[in-house]
């Protein structure tokens, strides 16, 4: 370590390019990830906040919820062999406010459950990001389509479907607004017994069946691999040129007695060093960037997504950087001192 420190400060300009471009593509990866989350949340953070289980939607709707209707029969059937289970429907559609401007929302009802507000009749509980539009509880909402209005009964944090805020309603109001008698979808927490005409679900796999859930992350999570990937030939190339002109010296330390896995060690710390000052640098800029940026973003970086991201890096520069000194082994002293004096 005191020997990599060293020839760092005898090049500082050398290495210093190099840490830049490390800390340039991590805060890049970090703030792609938190948007990547970000999006994600915003998508889908209803199904997302709910605990491992499996949903249940009818064979025939082709996996898509909209067209997935359990009769009273399949409900009672379901119910029987789980009585805990939770019915549920998404509509995606509108209201109108107080001053008459039009809001898109998700409408949300569900059977009695610990998983969904409890709303009653002529109520309605939205998520919280239409509070800072201005929306108060005691407001009345409308539609054109509505012969009744719903009552603003309060908010609930960080409920949203297709990027549109949740509104729970009752399910008998949800029946009349939407001229239906039954439910879209089951969800079980538990056992998941398979039923007849039913498909069922994980809950990675039914965030997938959302329109444009899987190719909007997909894109963002191909951008951060090609960026890791990136950084990981980075540090191949970067030390393979810094090797290539060292091996004149590398030739005399290995004369001198010095073994090749010291070396190895020379070469690992400083990728390390570089990488670790690199990421703590991204890290601060990120976190603070989740904190100042606007509320309307959906950013969202966690601890942990910025720890898996760091060790990630970590571990690809090492592997670069280990690649780039296969030739460290295989050099000769003499050989690489008559290079050297080439």
């Amino acid at each position: 370590m005191k020997m990599a420190w060293k020839e760092m400060k005898k090049n500082k300009l050398r290495y210093t390019i190099l840490g830049s471009i490390v800390f340039l593509i991590s805060l890049l990866t970090f703030i792609i990830s938190g948007l990547a989350n970000g999006l994600s949340q915003d998508n889908a953070s209803l199904i997302k906040n709910l605990p491992g289980g499996t949903f249940y939607m009818e064979e025939e709707a082709d996996e898509t919820y909209s067209f997935s209707s359990l009769s009273e029969e399949q409900q009672q059937e379901i119910t029987e062999e789980q009585p805990e289970t939770t019915f549920f429907s998404i509509q995606i559609g509108n209201f109108i406010d107080t001053a008459d401007k039009q809001r898109s929302v998700a409408y949300v009802a569900a059977t009695d459950s610990t998983y969904f507000p409890e709303v009653n009749a002529g109520d309605v509980i939205l998520d919280a990001s239409l509070e800072e539009e201005g929306i108060a509880v005691g407001d009345e909402i409308t539609n054109e389509q509505w012969e009744q209005t719903l009552t603003v009964a309060g908010f609930v944090e960080h409920e949203k479907y297709s990027h549109s805020p949740a509104a729970f309603i009752n399910p008998d109001d949800f029946q009349t607004f939407f001229h239906t008698d039954s439910m879209q979808l089951a969800f079980i927490t538990g056992d998941a017994p398979a039923f007849e005409n039913l498909q069922a679900f994980s809950n990675s796999e039914f965030l997938n069946t959302i329109p444009s859930y899987s190719a909007e992350q997909m894109s963002l999570n191909m951008i951060v691999i090609f960026l890791l990937v990136i950084s990981g030939m980075l540090f191949a190339i970067f030390f393979y040129m810094i090797n290539v002109q060292k091996l004149g010296i590398y030739g005399i330390l290995k004369a001198l007695g010095v073994k090749t896995g010291k070396l190895f060690q020379m070469m690992w710390a400083q990728m390390l060093i570089i990488s670790v000052i690199s990421l703590i640098l991204s890290i601060v800029i990120s976190q603070t960037f989740q904190v100042l940026a606007p509320s309307g973003m959906p950013f969202h970086l966690t601890w942990q997504a910025t720890g898996l991201l760091s060790l990630v890096f970590i571990i690809i520069g090492f592997i670069g950087a280990t690649l780039s000194g296969i030739q460290i082994k295989r050099v000769e002293p003499m050989q690489a001192i008559q290079q050297g004096e080439m």
